[in-house]
């Protein structure tokens, strides 16, 4: 029967033990030292029948409240400084009361008060610790009945002066430690954060490597491919020129062509995700983009009574981005949204302006009504070769090559969706003025090097030159990719960099 309340005690002392400090264990102690030291002295000590019946008594008060106090601290673990106060109230009535028992202003346990004042100057602090050793000037006259005739100012003025002396070092080492405590938390906490951002870039720098070596292997397979792919299409193209019409040769040559014409777009799609592309980047209208891509598509959604939706930000300024490959990127999402609607739907396309980071971002978003994407499968979707489309259908590379378009803009993406609801992919462009950019930049702020040609190499930042006034999004620890700033690197979060400092949250560079 005893067995479940200790498994439950057991259970409760488990999930409180990490809150137990120091003091509470030192408290504990200095109690059952005092209790101790209190009945080796009712031994021990000369003194009446009465004294000794009187102070036996006071010590089953102290055993009480200390035990309901402790009881209640085991309990109720959070309400650990209300409780502290209460037991300030009690071991001050204690003292006062042994102390006018024993002597009054004669009494040898005046230095109850000297451990009062000091643990509770220790526990609460400078100013408290003082106002403690206020209160216990005077409940030491009162334990004397304020007779002042059987005081001694001399003995008064230098214990009061000692429990001033003990109040004041003692609550301001206790600061100080408080301080330094908080310090050493703050700084663990920052650790923690910093050490995930790295584990963070570590795991994303492994998948840029794998990527890559997947690539350049990738590439030269495709290369060697499209080689004589290219002689085999145009073989089977010349051969059904000259078969008759309707002949069974003439069949086949036509399915020939058009498994060929199938892998040279897959090829196509494997060389652009694979290969270094060379982005011309010149500052463009992203509406135009948009409905150039929608035009491709007007016949495709008209046979599948898509009902097409835009909703486009006509005040949107121009950004820096490559007209070609944005198109593309563009071109993917709204292929991808087409196919997943073939019994009808809505597409939605929107651009808009949206603050992130504390950078400005113009946002273009294709939204479908389709039947969405499994949660599982959010975390993968930007793979490689990862498709849901049947075999032959797709190559599983549209939005990886969204994804890399995306991030040699230095933008961002992302997708919601739900399941018999639909999908949305937002495209997140940086966006800096050209105004904006007049002012001091990054480099010449933190003085890293990037300008200069040979460390423009060795760092390849995506700041220089374009971005050098929202770094942090393009190139630091808020970028969604690979941090490839120096300063960021070094700092491992770019809110303590001066410059961020100075220019987003200040506003004052």
């Amino acid at each position: 029967m005893l067995q479940e309340p200790y498994k439950k005690l057991k259970i409760h002392w488990d999930k409180i033990k990490a809150d137990v400090e120091v003091t509470d264990i030192a408290y504990i102690v200095i109690r059952l030292i005092i209790l101790c030291g209190g009945i080796g002295w009712l031994i021990f000590s000369d003194i009446s029948q009465k004294t000794s019946a009187n102070v036996g008594n006071l010590f089953i008060y102290f055993v009480a409240y200390s035990f309901f106090l402790y009881i209640w601290l085991f309990f109720f673990p959070r309400k650990k400084q209300i409780i502290y106060i209460f037991s300030l109230f009690f071991d001050l009535s204690f003292t006062t009361i042994l102390v006018r028992i024993t002597g009054g202003f004669y009494s040898h346990f005046f230095n109850g008060f000297y451990l009062v004042t000091a643990l509770y100057s220790f526990k609460f602090g400078t100013v408290p610790g003082t106002a403690i050793a206020v209160i216990s000037t005077a409940l030491y006259l009162a334990s004397g009945s304020f007779d002042f005739n059987k005081l001694h100012w001399t003995n008064f003025s230098v214990r009061v002066a000692f429990l001033f002396l003990l109040a004041l070092p003692i609550g301001i080492l206790s600061q100080k430690l408080r301080s330094d405590k908080d310090k050493i938390e703050k700084l663990n906490k920052e650790l923690e954060i910093t050490i995930e951002n790295l584990r963070t870039v570590h795991r994303k720098l492994i998948r840029v490597e794998k990527l890559s070596a997947l690539g350049r292997m990738t590439a030269d397979v495709a290369h060697e491919i499209r080689n004589p792919l290219t002689s085999i299409g145009g073989f089977a193209r010349r051969l059904n020129n000259k078969l008759a019409p309707d002949s069974k040769e003439k069949e086949y040559a036509e399915i020939v062509i058009s498994e060929v014409n199938r892998l040279e777009r897959i090829l196509k799609d494997v060389l652009t995700f694979s290969r270094e592309s060379k982005y011309i980047m010149e500052y463009q209208e992203i509406n135009g983009i948009i409905k150039e891509s929608l035009q491709t598509f007007v016949d495709i959604c008209n046979e599948q009574k898509i009902q097409v939706e835009e909703k486009l930000d006509t005040s949107l300024p121009p950004i820096l981005i490559d007209r070609d490959q944005v198109r593309l990127a563009v071109n993917n999402l709204i292929s991808n949204a087409v196919g997943v609607m073939s019994g009808g739907g809505t597409l939605t396309v929107k651009t808009f302006m949206k603050n992130l980071n504390k950078t400005d971002y113009v946002v273009a978003e294709v939204a479908d009504t389709g039947p969405g994407i499994p949660d599982e499968a959010l975390d993968i979707i930007f793979e490689p070769f990862y498709t849901t489309k049947e075999i032959g259908a797709g190559t599983g590379l549209g939005l990886p090559i969204c994804k890399k378009i995306i991030d040699e803009h230095n933008g961002l993406i992302f997708v919601e969706s739900e399941l018999g609801k639909g999908t949305s992919f937002k495209l997140f462009f940086p966006y800096q003025s050209k105004e904006n950019g007049d002012k001091i930049k990054c480099w010449e702020f933190t003085k890293c090097g990037v300008e200069k040609a040979e460390g423009a190499m060795e760092l390849r930042c995506p700041a220089y030159p374009n971005y050098g006034r929202i770094c942090w999004s393009v190139a630091g620890t808020f970028c969604g990719k690979r941090v490839t700033g120096a300063i960021a690197q070094k700092l491992g979060d770019c809110r303590k960099c001066e410059f961020y400092q100075r220019v987003a949250i200040r506003r004052d560079l």
